[in-house]
């Protein structure tokens, strides 16, 4: 009978970390499943994203990402950041990842700027129209830690 009730906990455990799991993807990953298509505009060819099934499957979802603040624009906003999966000599606008790796994030409340990863969780937005933009967004952000 002990043996029972252990292994009905033991499957509890892992079912719960399992389910938490499935909950909380590795959103880099599957936003990194984007491909693109030359268009045009006033001002010549630009590459256009093609989302994923998976990528438009989260859009408008609640999404927790980590990475590193990356200062534009000369400044840091603190309401207003761009954030990168990598480092920032590494990072999209600096070294050699792309556009996949980094998004803007608009925040409910300013933070101060840190060197340090940070954590954050908001609505994903899909952006392929606008190229003033970033083509991901998170709106209604918060700073997790």
């Amino acid at each position: 009978m002990k043996f029972k009730q252990a292994f009905i906990v033991l499957a509890l455990l892992f079912g719960t970390s399992v389910a938490w799991a499935q909950s909380s993807p590795n959103v880099w990953r599957d936003l990194s499943e984007v491909t693109y298509k030359i268009g045009e505009d006033d001002f010549g060819e630009l590459y256009v994203p093609v989302f994923s099934s998976k990528i438009k499957s989260i859009e408008g979802k609640v999404v927790e990402a980590d990475g590193y603040i990356i200062p534009f624009e000369g400044m840091f906003k603190p309401e207003h950041i761009i954030l990168s999966s990598l480092p920032l000599a590494e990072c999209f606008f600096c070294g050699s990842g792309g556009p996949e790796t980094v998004m803007e994030v608009m925040l409910k409340t300013p933070i101060k700027y840190t060197s340090k990863r940070v954590k954050v969780r908001g609505k994903l937005t899909l952006n392929d129209d606008d190229p003033e933009k970033l083509m991901y967004i998170l709106v209604d952000a918060e700073l997790l830690n």
